[in-house]
């Protein structure tokens, strides 16, 4: 049986902070501005934001809504902190209450959460156009491949850094830059509810799905997934479908074809 778990390339560290150079440097943008949620991925790419731009060139922004924890809101303010970015926390208490009282017949709580996630987005950018700054999206490939993100919210960004890293590359990654144990433990979640995960939504744990996804990266069936990692063919197969249900999530939305060139189609920048 051999092994599909991805590993973390020698070279990550490096080509993200190139990369993070490139776009959100100057003379291309003064810094970039990174949605703090006290999770695993948001920590990483704050603090490789942090070391490619430089601290004065980071803001790190926490937008708790009414269920979000108060110890977990300090412990993410005192990371901040030693990363020595500045900070700031905008509660979205009552954002999200205006918005439900425009739209009370809503009740559904992902809807909820989905609306919650881009009422973030919105507070992000409108910080990042007054600093003339980049919004940092957190999300990695395990994420983006699932869809397992809120469209035009926590995917409406301007630049993935580790979204070419499976999450567990991603908690590697977080062990070699030293960051702190709770927040590497910490169940990975979007907080749309209480007790919600990450893993417990999707139904398998990101070990597997990691093995799984590199396995169809490599252009594996999902039999031989299957047959390589040991895993269920059912859970594979899951994920094969969730992995074509939302591909809409990863393309720009589809444009009729009428012109010469067409964005999205065959217009090259």
């Amino acid at each position: 049986m051999s092994d599909l778990a991805p590993r973390l390339p020698r070279n990550a560290v490096a080509t993200i902070h190139q990369f993070l150079r490139g776009h959100a440097g100057p003379p291309a943008s003064q810094g970039g501005v990174v949605g703090l949620s006290g999770g695993l991925d948001s920590a990483v790419t704050a603090r490789l934001a942090r070391d490619a731009l430089g601290a004065d060139r980071v803001l790190g922004v926490l937008l708790p809504d009414p269920g979000y924890p108060e110890a977990l809101q300090r412990e993410t303010r005192e990371f901040a902190e030693a990363l020595g970015i500045e900070h700031r926390t905008l509660p979205l208490g009552p954002a999200v209450e205006a918005m439900r009282a425009v739209i009370p017949e809503v009740t559904d709580r992902v809807t909820l959460g989905n609306l919650t996630a881009r009422l973030r987005m919105t507070l992000l950018y409108a910080l990042a156009r007054e600093r003339n700054r980049l919004v940092i999206g957190t999300g990695n490939k395990s994420e983006l491949l699932l869809g397992y993100f809120t469209k035009y919210g926590d995917g409406g960004v301007d630049l993935l850094p580790i979204g070419d890293l499976y999450k567990s590359q991603v908690r590697a990654l977080a062990l070699e830059l030293q960051i702190p144990a709770p927040v590497r433990e910490r169940p990975p979640t979007a907080g749309f509810w209480e007790g919600q995960t990450d893993e417990g939504e999707i139904g398998v744990p990101y070990e597997q799905i990691d093995r799984i996804l590199y396995g169809f990266e490599q252009l594996r069936t999902e039999e031989e997934v299957h047959a390589s990692t040991g895993i269920p063919l059912a859970a594979v197969q899951a994920l094969a479908r969730r992995l074509a249900q939302n591909r809409h999530k990863r393309r720009l939305p589809p444009i009729p074809k009428l012109g010469l060139r067409t964005v999205g189609l065959d217009w090259r920048e």
